[in-house]
């Protein structure tokens, strides 16, 4: 069994883009809490602004490994291949729920409010197999032998699917799209609060301050 090196990204989207309205939601709730009263902690502020959303979808991409897998039957005499495109679809995520105040760093007098985020996580790859694609060889596939080669070809587009989810280059657009994510999703909540307009900068664990 043997998968094909080329694997093919169809595309990526960002599901966390959050809808004005969604954003005005938020600055309506932020000033529920907070529109009242003193300013307050910024850093209390933030960590609120994520109390209620435990993981955050900041990226998903669509790929398409291509795979192949082989069988032998009756003592090598039958012999087939099968090719297949299996769309997958990968989510990266940031688990909130890890964050706490040491994370946060606010300057005062510079009105800026640092974050340091944890790791992306990766998830499984989600096959649509429904959409998938295969082109068979050999003089006669049986039943068995075909519903091996899914089989065979289901596994290795999982595992060619996650090895391309893992890429540097995708991993920087994730990263990229979770602190644009976190910086507008923290802006609005201080905003709110009396903080005025607050530079976010977000980075991740590990990487050096900007």
């Amino acid at each position: 069994m043997a998968a094909d090196s080329l694997t093919r990204m169809q595309s990526a989207r960002l599901p966390w883009l959050i809808t004005s309205g969604a954003l005005a939601l938020a600055a309506w709730l932020g000033w529920q809490v907070w529109g009242t009263q003193d300013h307050g902690d910024p850093i209390a502020t933030s960590l609120t602004a994520f109390e209620k959303a435990n993981r955050l979808t900041v990226f998903s991409a669509q790929l398409a490994p291509v795979v192949s897998a082989e069988d032998e039957r009756a003592y090598g005499l039958l012999k087939s291949r099968q090719i297949a495109v299996i769309p997958a679809r990968v989510d990266y995520t940031l688990d909130l729920a890890k964050l706490d105040a040491g994370q946060f760093q606010w300057d005062a007098a510079g009105k800026a409010l640092t974050v340091t985020l944890p790791p992306l996580q990766v998830s499984k790859p989600n096959l649509d197999e429904a959409r998938a694609q295969y082109l068979r060889e050999g003089v006669w596939i049986t039943g068995p032998a075909q519903a091996k080669l899914t089989r065979d070809n289901t596994l290795v587009a999982e595992r060619e699917a996650a090895k391309q989810a893992a890429q540097p280059a995708l991993m920087d657009l994730a990263r990229g799209s979770a602190k644009q994510a976190v910086a507008q999703n923290l802006a609005v909540p201080l905003k709110v609060a009396g903080y005025g307009d607050v530079r976010v900068t977000v980075r991740f664990e590990g990487e050096a301050a900007q």
